[in-house]
């Protein structure tokens, strides 16, 4: 499944978010939540919601070659699996966002939902609206840097 489009929703009081109404069949056998890599050092934190399927084929692809005793890889181990969470919709399609995962990601009430291809992004509004705009404005440049044909 591609996931695309952008939803803005308000957790409630017990930090619950509503998933997008197009997406709640993809998520009924359940829901990786997890810190979503960087873009930039100073881009602003998010995290990613992930079918479990589709977040084990990330994660096993982004370790795939590593040394598995590397420092590198053991890092990276401990952020794609101590800061991820295995998931539930309740009954109202509402995801509890645990709070190490708030904290992470610097999220209040007000949140954007984004697609990005293969899993949904959540980011706080006012940091998805500022980091949105320099991408959009930055499109072109990134389109043109891509000179080269498959």
């Amino acid at each position: 499944m591609i996931f695309r489009g952008t939803f803005e929703y308000a957790l409630d009081a017990k930090h619950r978010l509503t998933v997008p109404a197009k997406y709640r069949a993809a998520f009924a056998a359940g829901v990786v939540l997890a810190a979503s890599p960087a873009s930039e050092a100073d881009a602003p934190r998010t995290l990613s919601m992930w079918v479990p399927e589709a977040y084990d084929a990330y994660a096993s692809s982004a370790l795939a070659g590593l040394n598995p005793l590397s420092p590198k890889a053991r890092d990276l181990k401990r952020v794609l699996y101590g800061m991820s969470w295995d998931l539930e919709l309740d009954a109202a399609n509402r995801l509890m966002v645990p709070g190490p995962a708030l904290d992470f990601a610097s999220l209040d009430k007000e949140v954007t939902v984004t697609g990005s291809g293969e899993c949904l992004e959540i980011w706080d509004r006012a940091s998805h609206a500022t980091h949105n705009q320099v991408a959009v404005d930055r499109f072109p440049e990134i389109a043109a840097s891509f000179d080269h044909t498959a």
